[in-house]
This record gives structure tokens, C-alpha cells and sequence, in this order.
């Protein structure tokens, strides 16, 4: 067991069992050895590979499709720039560099990000030296103005509850000890107002997960954009409504037990876009639309064959693999699905429809 796995064993035996929420945040953001907080687990030597960190096509279009946005609002003078969990900065130096031509637009854009980790905030600060980032804490900090902000693998982190159904009522699923170890269980029966709905589209027995986090961190958005301009475009894993057992454990690019080795493998659920529309209520929302579609509409097999024409050999087949795996729908062009948050009365962002 890990240090972490031991200081979480003695907390469930002094006080009982917790939800896989409190579970997930000790794991992710433990001061001392939290997930998040003590390394940088993006890329080969890490525990994971995101989009940006494939391939500049991603970042490029997704900057560009922004600036759209931007102009089709009237170029607002001065507006935020915004991105949680922006990793390592790659995502973030994308849309900088392909941006840089739309006129007026860094002059107007205040960049701010969202992160919690210091360990993945000093590699920000190398990445993006030139453009003076703003980093906060919390996403309520955003500033009151015009917002465009991107989230790419970012609420799929954010710690969920999960529930079983039982007849009519729900038992929460839970981490305990049994045997002394780590493992999971399930909280007595009751009823659950806010799962009230799900008794139409589930049987006994089945899952549904609960995100409050992400449901409120779409709500601010939303307010943000309600009140002073601006659009979103959320990029993750998941559907439309939550359904089954998501949670899931990655370790050096594997599988693993989520319990297995506490704040050393990373947690995630597929994310509830159904939940997020209803969260950013007082906008519109676009359909949601799987990753390789909106790629394709932004034009990413036109950016590939002219980036292509200036490779050959290894460098040209990496090219090719790389497009494949953002846009196939055997890679994580269908896994990973695109929803867009805009102004009432104002265009859906581009690649995206109503």
C-alpha cells in the first residue's frame, strides 16, 4: 500500500467508510501525495497522453475555431482567455501560435488558467513565458468580462459519487476496508431526490454517477458568459447522460484497480454532458458532437496533408498516426465527445451546430 493508501486506511477505521468523491480528492490533490500535486503525468514518460500533447493540429483548430468566436461577437476589446487544467501548456501554446495572425485578438485576450497542481504550474510558466499568464485556483476567480475558454480533459478528473439502484431507492457506493484493505461497498438504501428522474431510464441494480463539482464549474461558466459574452468548448470522454461504472485507474499508460495504489495512478469518470447542458442553463448549447466530426468540420484533413507535404519517413508515418488517433472513430474520435456553450442569441461556435 502507498503512503497515501495508509493515511486513507486510517481515516475509514477511525471514521467510516467515505464516498469515492472524498476518495478520488484525497488521491488527486493530497497536499503531500496527491496525484496532481507531486508530478507531471502527461506524455510517454507519464501515465497518460492528451490530444494537444499528440499532435499541433488539435491546438491550432481549436484556437482558431476561439478567434471565430471572438470576431462573431464583435471582437470585444478586452476578454478573458481562459483554460482549466491546461496541462502542461501545450493545448494553451497551440491556440497562442496559430491565433497570432487574427488581428487584434492577443492584444484584447487576458490569459488566465485554472490549476491546482504547483508541480504542472512551473511547466505552464516555461511553456508560456511569452504571453504573462494569470494563473488562479478557482474558477470563480475568472474575471467579469467576455470569456472563451477551452476545457480538454479537465471535468473528466473532477471527483464523482456514484450510486446503485435498489427498488425504488439508491445506495451510494463507497470505499471501506475489508480485511483490513481498501475496497468498495455500498451505503444503506434511501431515496435520493436528485435521482429522482433516473427511475424512468434505469433498472435495479444499474449505476449512475454524480459530478456536483463539474455541475457548478459549468454553472460559472455559464454565468460568465450569460452576463459579458463569450463561449466554451468542453472536450472529453463520455455521452450524453450518465449510465454504469466509469471510474477508472491509469498507471504508465495501463489499467489498473482504482484502489490499487492510491495517488499514484490517475482517476477519472466519463463525463455527463446532459448535466453540464442543464448546469449552463441560462445559455444555448450545441448539439454534442464526437472529436473526430468537429475536427473534420475545422478543416484538420486539409491542415494534415499540408503539414504532410513537408515530411517523409518517420517523422511523415507519425504525422499520419497522429490524425488517425484524433479523428478515427476507432481511436478517440468517437470516444471523445465536443459540446459548445455560447451567449443566447449569438453563433454556435464553428464546427459545431445549434
Amino acid at each position: 500500500m502507498t503512503p497515501l493508501g495508509d493515511i486513507i486506511r486510517q481515516r475509514i477505521a477511525a471514521t467510516g467508510p467515505i464516498s469515492i468523491a472524498d476518495y478520488m480528492t484525497e488521491c488527486l490533490l493530497h497536499p503531500r501525495y496527491g496525484y496532481y500535486t507531486t508530478r507531471d503525468p502527461l506524455g510517454a514518460a507519464g501515465d497518460f497522453t492528451t490530444a494537444p500533447e499528440i499532435s499541433q493540429m488539435f491546438g491550432e483548430l481549436v484556437g482558431l475555431a476561439l478567434a471565430q468566436c471572438w470576431q462573431d461577437q464583435g471582437a470585444p476589446g478586452a476578454f478573458t482567455l481562459a483554460e482549466p487544467g491546461p496541462g502542461r501548456g501545450t493545448l494553451m501554446a497551440d491556440i497562442l501560435r496559430a491565433t497570432r495572425g487574427v488581428p487584434g485578438f492577443h492584444a484584447a485576450a487576458n490569459l488566465h488558467l485554472i490549476e491546482a497542481s504547483p508541480a504542472l504550474r512551473r511547466i505552464q510558466q516555461e511553456t508560456l513565458a511569452d504571453h504573462d499568464p494569470v494563473w488562479i485556483d478557482d474558477i470563480g476567480a475568472l474575471p467579469e468580462a467576455p470569456m472563451f475558454l477551452v476545457a480538454n480533459e479537465f471535468f473528466d478528473a473532477l471527483p464523482i459519487r456514484q450510486f446503485q439502484r435498489d427498488g425504488q431507492h439508491w445506495r451510494e457506493r463507497m470505499v471501506g476496508l475489508r480485511d483490513g484493505q481498501l475496497a468498495f461497498g455500498q451505503d444503506a438504501a434511501a431515496p435520493h431526490a436528485g435521482l429522482a428522474p433516473r427511475l424512468a431510464d434505469t433498472k435495479p441494480g444499474d449505476i449512475v454517477e454524480i459530478n456536483a463539482p463539474a455541475r457548478a464549474i459549468a454553472e460559472t461558466i455559464a454565468n460568465r458568459i450569460a452576463r459579458h459574452g463569450g463561449a466554451a468548448l468542453i472536450i472529453d470522454y463520455g455521452d450524453w447522460r450518465s449510465q454504469g461504472d466509469t471510474l477508472q485507474a491509469l498507471c504508465n499508460h495501463a489499467f489498473e484497480h482504482p484502489l490499487a495504489h492510491p495517488g499514484q495512478a490517475d482517476l477519472t469518470a466519463h463525463v455527463d454532458f446532459e448535466a453540464l447542458a442543464q448546469a449552463a442553463g441560462n445559455v444555448s448549447h450545441t448539439r454534442l458532437t464526437s472529436q473526430g466530426a468537429f475536427l473534420e468540420r475545422l478543416g484538420i484533413t486539409a491542415r494534415a496533408q499540408a503539414l504532410a507535404a513537408r515530411l517523409s519517413g518517420t517523422a511523415l508515418q507519425s504525422h499520419i498516426a497522429a490524425h488517425r488517433r484524433l479523428t478515427h472513430p476507432a481511436e478517440m474520435g468517437s470516444l471523445f465527445k465536443v459540446i459548445g456553450l455560447h451567449r443566447i442569441g449569438t453563433a454556435p461556435p464553428p464546427g459545431l451546430e445549434p
